[in-house]
């Protein structure tokens, strides 16, 4: 990661956190990952090869950034979000990154997006988004993720109420294999037979 990545990423840390701390911004947070989350999704990336890689919740990029920086020249993140100050907001850090190029935004409910998506089209899914419709895309998340993909689904221990049904479906499965990671907010990993 280059110097001026670095900054713009620990400036969209800073910015999420002031902005969400502010009683006031309650309908309109970033709710974004940790920077730990973010090392950590960097080297699941790198060490799956990931070039394909779909993100549901882009809120103001600073995983996409994450994710884009390591995925390298030859990958490319579709990234889903239906706020559109935030897709604008996340629009103007891409370019500012000087990632932009490796980023396709998709504007819209993430439902009727996932169900137009080729069916193995990814080999990398990290989901963080509107965790009572999880389980609902289940059967395009798994239809989308490639033999071999992973899914990486973001407050596995902040809301596990939240996250049993989804994440009960997804161990159950049996052409998944499944760990819970605590990092961050708790990362909930799945990777397909």
């Amino acid at each position: 990661m280059n110097a001026h990545l670095a900054n713009l990423l620990a400036e969209l840390a800073a910015f999420g956190d002031t902005h969400d701390d502010d009683p006031a911004n309650r309908a309109t947070r970033m709710l974004n990952i940790t920077p730990d989350t973010g090392d950590f999704l960097a080297v699941l990336v790198k060490a799956t090869g990931a070039r394909r890689i779909l993100e549901v919740g882009t809120s103001n990029g600073y995983s996409t950034l994450w994710l884009a920086d390591a995925a390298g020249d030859a990958g490319t993140v579709t990234t889903i979000e239906r706020a559109p100050a935030k897709i604008a907001l996340a629009r103007a850090n891409f370019a500012q990154a000087g990632l932009a190029a490796r980023i396709d935004q998709r504007e819209g409910d993430a439902g009727d997006i996932l169900r137009a998506l080729d069916d193995g089209a990814y080999d990398l899914l990290f989901l963080d988004s509107l965790r009572s419709a999880y389980l609902t895309w289940w059967p395009d998340l798994k239809r989308v993720l490639r033999p071999g993909g992973l899914l990486v689904v973001d407050n596995a221990t902040s809301h596990p109420q939240e996250m049993a049904d989804f994440t009960a479906a997804v161990s159950a499965d049996s052409g998944f294999t499944t760990s819970l990671v605590p990092v961050g907010k708790g990362e909930f990993l799945a990777v397909k037979a």
